[in-house]
């Protein structure tokens, strides 16, 4: 009797993509934490509806220039790791002060503007310590950049610009509540979500600020 040919089982849909996806031609940390990022901005992508994710290896602030008169510029430093960038499909934190001011204007959550968001992937087996959540900061902006400056430095942008039906971008619509602090940074001053990969592949998401904030009333 001839023997059957056992019948391979199919590819999950995370690793497809994982596979879909070339690293870039030189990695800039060691390939796990680009399939970490990779893994979360999936999660991001299909698990909770987020648009315009893009993954970012190089620090968005700049460091005094060290080169001699005529030589290239100094490339940007690098990051920790590699982080995810988007846009959730409604604010994922409110700062208490405008909890008050959409308690007054009569808003809900759903109706304030969308702030593009970090996301730091991590594993479950990791230790952090406060050191290495201050380097994160350290080299991030408040807000991350559009998807235009990680094409522009070579980085992946894994999917492209989200508008709505108007044709405007996403996450730059609904109220900004006080007009006054336009351009003046967001509330609260800088965060991440922590995303927290465990071995079957759940993700959890916590908030995570840079030094204390204002409690929220509930």
């Amino acid at each position: 009797m001839a023997a059957s040919n056992p019948t391979s089982s199919p590819t999950s849909a995370i690793t497809s993509f994982l596979h879909s996806q070339a690293p870039p031609s030189a990695l800039t940390h060691p390939a796990p934490y680009h399939h970490l990022a990779l893994q979360v901005l999936h999660n991001l992508r299909h698990q909770h509806d987020w648009t315009n994710l893009h993954i970012h290896t190089y620090s968005t602030l700049s460091k005094p220039p060290t080169n001699q008169p005529g030589a290239p510029p100094d490339p940007p430093p690098l990051l920790p790791r590699p982080l995810v960038s988007g846009l959730p499909p409604n604010r994922i934190y409110v700062h208490p002060d405008e909890q008050v001011e959409m308690l007054r204007a009569g808003l809900r959550e759903q109706d304030v503007r969308v702030e593009r968001e970090w996301v730091l992937p991590t594993h479950l087996r990791e230790k952090w310590s406060l050191r290495k959540f201050a380097d994160v900061f350290d080299a991030v902006a408040e807000e991350p950049p559009e998807g235009d400056w990680a094409e522009e430095q070579g980085e992946s942008g894994l999917v492209g610009k989200a508008t709505d039906g108007a044709g405007n971008r996403k996450g730059h619509t609904g109220s900004g509540l006080d007009p006054s602090r336009e351009g003046s940074g967001r509330r609260g001053g800088k965060r991440v979500l922590l995303a927290t990969l465990s071995d079957d592949s759940t993700v959890v998401y916590y908030i995570v600020h840079e030094g204390l904030v204002k409690p929220r009333q509930n």
